[in-house]
């Protein structure tokens, strides 16, 4: 199951209430004198209700409170010198209110169950735990300092730290003598909401890399500056430094520069001895011989008090590769999936309500099984997959399609997991949870996409081990070549020089970190890749096969024409078939049944409602028999044998209904498929991407035909079986075109393993049993062209970066070779030419509108 988030969503709040009406634990008032007047508690500002008042002298001036609590508060504030926080301009929270202490109070007790204790608590041994708690509205250090003291004061409370930069709280404690409920309870009593936090494991092993890298650079940078301020009277006024003060310097910089190699290097020789123990060559073999072989040489120097000493050059050079090595991490983790970001949707607890409905329990969201009935407020997020049953509202499901604008949903649709409820209460029916969400089934798409290496990939890092073992072979001959016949002072400086002004990294480098950048660009965009070549081979395709249901079009009936022979006008007709349907699921049904009676006026009543199996309904409305059906059903009721003629439109392929009478026909309703409302905006930019569409469908080839016209696709092929769809892409490959078969995922399934690359549309399959390469989760179908368009645009982006590599490595290391590049200087082209290669595959993460990116 996925990750419980950082905090569940708090009852909403009246206004009045500075708990949640403010910026922060302050109200504004308009001035002392307005606020601080008999009536009003001095600390709170709450009314004082005609209760004997408390008083105190604070700041030479006389103040009224209406608790002992407040009065307690402020006087220890003015002592700790905090008096200026009761200003005109601010003053504390109100605590929590009667009626929103009772909506909280279940929340907060579903945090001491054994399920959300593992979640949040961590055990320290000795019956002593530690908790994370995030206060919505801590502001400043004055908010800090209280609730430090005030949780501090709680019986069997060990430490209290409050952290205003990163607005988190971590509190220390006995559990036999305070829950995580009272604790709550207790911020709340000072006016601050809070909740667990919880780190994800991904976001705490994030974090430890980031902080470990930063460290070591930082160690790495203050090394270097020293360094280079002993350096550069070497440089400048060597002939004239004392001997002495020389080799003092040499010394000084030993020092400076040995926590710079053990430390800040570290990772570097340990991703060399790996690599080396299994017989590979990585990037980190050459970098790790050039830092050890600078450093022991200038070692060596340094003990003889002979020779010449490089740890300038080796300082900058862990420097400035640790500062690549950072920019390169950032990308990778801004890069990721975005899966821990999908699994955090989730709430911790939600509100179970009993068989007879009414009031609920809040219960943790672990407790939840299929077939309970939950509540959903507004604001509120949903836990699982189910059914509306109750209620209607406006979900926000962009964390989970890409679609910005919120969707309706009423009695009888389906809500998802991590989807916000953005308007009204939902009543819902849980179907599947845990795993079986479509959640779970997104994050299980994108962990194997990301388990896979793509070819690319692979050719890049085969290429950088071949690399990696020919720049061993060439700086070896470099250092012996000058230690024979140049120069044998210089053999060793510039040795070290030709492994470090060699990029591997960069090499490495350029094709997955533009792969991650893109792949995370479209996964924010609601297409997920779910193999690992799907990337490589959309900037190869040369034309587009679809699929016409459920791909240009819904994939349901929906009401296009009405045609009356009556005395009743089309909206009474359309008033009578809804009526007559209310309540039918078969997809004709559902055709009139989302006539929505408020754009019809009040619903029809229907008596004696029946059913004749394979010919229509029959039914009595205002006092006379209706049937709604076929036409010789129909007319069958007034004994009528001619047909009055078709429905408008003449849409091949439609379905017509027809209504009458025992006077005879009403009305014909023609029910067809409709176009999906983004199939022209596809269809452009395919064209503008100079793509080939293809419609090929098993509808029959009239009604193909005119779908194609619709669309102005040229090439149209109808009555097309799923192995002649097969056949259909397979003679398109022969002549050498690139496939893109966009499906459902289930009746395409032959076509889309044929193409060589595929997209689903997500909601035909399950997410993890689709075969396609790549799903959308969606019905925005121009999607589609933007993940070719994107994927061009990484495909310039790689050869840019590849390109680079090559140029950079072809010019830069016969130059080091030959002298004319020094050791420091080296480090810095080395180190700048894969920060190049990062930041350009980072431009990947802005994805554009296809019709702007242009062809390769």
């Amino acid at each position: 199951m996925p990750s419980i988030p950082t905090a569940p969503f708090a009852p909403s709040l009246p206004a009045t209430q500075a708990v949640t009406a403010g910026p922060g634990p302050f109200t504004a008032t308009p001035s002392d004198s307005a606020s601080d007047t008999a009536s009003d508690c001095f600390h709170c500002g709450q009314p004082l209700n005609g209760a004997a008042p408390l008083s105190a002298a604070l700041g030479g001036q006389h103040r009224t409170f209406c608790c002992a609590g407040c009065q307690t508060l402020a006087q220890t504030l003015h002592a700790a010198g905090f008096g200026h926080l009761y200003s005109d301009v601010t003053r504390f929270a109100r605590p929590l209110d009667a009626e929103a202490r009772r909506q909280s109070e279940p929340i907060w007790a579903a945090y001491d169950t054994p399920e959300l204790q593992a979640q949040f608590v961590r055990e320290l041994g000795d019956g002593r735990c530690e908790i994370t708690l995030a206060p919505e509205n801590i502001r400043c250090a004055a908010c800090a300092w209280l609730i430090e003291q005030h949780l501090g004061q709680l019986d069997g409370v060990e430490s209290v730290v409050a952290n205003v930069a990163t607005r988190r709280v971590i509190v220390r404690w006995q559990a036999a003598k305070q829950g995580v409920a009272a604790l709550l309870g207790s911020v709340a009593d000072i006016g601050y909401v809070a909740w667990p936090f919880e780190v994800s494991r991904t976001d705490q092993q994030d974090r430890r890399e980031r902080r470990g890298l930063l460290m070591r650079l930082a160690v790495a940078m203050l090394g270097m500056m020293q360094v280079m301020m002993y350096a550069w009277p070497l440089y400048t006024h060597e002939a004239t430094i004392d001997p002495g003060q020389l080799q003092l310097m040499r010394w000084a910089s030993l020092a400076l520069t040995l926590p710079v190699v053990l430390y800040s290097a570290s990772p570097i020789f340990g991703g060399a001895w790996r690599s080396l123990r299994r017989r590979h060559m990585g990037m980190d073999v050459p970098v790790a011989i050039g830092v050890a072989a600078g450093f022991l040489a200038s070692v060596a120097a340094t003990v003889r008090g002979v020779g010449e000493v490089y740890f300038d050059s080796v300082t900058m050079f862990v420097a400035f590769l640790l500062l690549a090595r950072y920019l390169e991490l950032r990308v990778r983790q801004a890069s990721r999936s975005g899966a821990e970001m999908l699994a955090r949707q989730l709430p911790a607890t939600c509100e179970r309500l009993g068989e007879a409905g009414g009031q609920g329990e809040r219960i943790p969201v672990a407790r939840l099984r299929a077939g309970d009935r939950i509540r959903v407020k507004a604001g509120e997020i949903v836990p699982a997959d189910g059914v509306v049953v109750a209620g209607a509202s406006e979900i926000d499901e962009s964390m989970l399609t890409g679609e910005a604008r919120p969707v309706r949903r009423v009695a009888g649709d389906t809500v998802l997991a991590g989807c916000f409820n953005a308007a009204s209460p939902l009543e819902v029916r849980i179907d599947r949870i845990g795993a079986q969400t479509r959640l779970a089934e997104i994050v299980a798409v994108l962990d194997r996409a990301l388990a896979d290496k793509p070819r690319l990939a692979q050719v890049a890092d085969r290429v950088a081990g071949w690399f990696v073992g020919i720049l061993l072979a060439m700086a070896a001959a470099t250092g012996l070549v000058w230690m024979l016949w140049i120069d044998p002072s210089r053999a060793l400086l510039v040795t070290v020089a030709v492994l470090v002004v060699s990029c591997p990294c960069a090499l490495s480098l350029a094709t997955p970190a533009a792969l991650a950048a893109a792949g995370a660009a479209l996964s924010r965009r609601g297409v997920l890749l779910t193999r690992a070549h799907a990337l490589e081979t959309l900037a190869s395709v040369t034309d587009v096969m679809l699929d016409k249901t459920g791909t240009l079009t819904e994939g349901r009936f929906a009401l296009v024409a009405t045609q009356t022979f009556g005395v009743l006008d089309a909206v009474a007709c359309e008033r009578i078939a809804q009526a007559l349907e209310r309540g039918g699921e078969h997809p004709i049904a559902r055709a009139f049944t989302e006539l929505h009676a408020a754009e019809h006026g009040p619903a029809v009543a229907v008596d004696d409602l029946r059913n004749v199996p394979g010919q229509g309904l029959q039914a009595t409305v205002d006092g006379r028999t209706v049937r709604l059906g076929r036409p010789a059903f129909v007319m069958g009721l007034s004994g009528a044998s001619d047909q009055p003629g078709h429905a408008c439109g003449g849409h091949p392929g439609a379905t017509e209904i027809w209504l009458g009478d025992g006077d005879g026909i009403l009305a014909a309703f023609q029910l067809a498929d409709i176009a999906r409302a983004q199939a022209p905006a596809l269809l452009r930019q395919l064209a503008a991407l100079g793509v080939r569409c293809h419609l090929v469908s098993g509808d029959s080839p009239a009604a193909v035909r005119w779908w194609a016209d619709h669309f102005q696709i040229d090439i149209a092929s109808g009555a097309v079986t799923p192995e002649g769809k097969r056949d259909y892409v397979a003679a398109l490959q022969r002549e050498g075109a690139v496939v893109l078969a966009v499906g459902d995922g289930i009746n395409d399934a032959p076509v889309l393993a044929q193409a060589q690359v595929s997209i689903a549309i997500g909601s035909g399959a399950p997410l993890a049993q689709a075969g396609a390469d790549a799903v959308l989760t969606h019905g925005g179908i121009a999607e589609i062209a933007t993940a070719i368009a994107t994927a061009r645009r990484t495909r310039r982006v790689i050869r840019q970066n590849l390109g680079w590599a090559l140029a950079y490595n072809v010019t830069a290391i016969p130059l080091a070779a030959t002298g004319f590049v020094t050791a420091w200087m080296a480090g810095i082209g080395m180190s700048l030419s894969s920060l190049f290669v990062v930041a350009n595959a980072w431009r990947l993460l802005r994805t554009r509108d296809a019709t702007r990116m242009g062809d390769s």
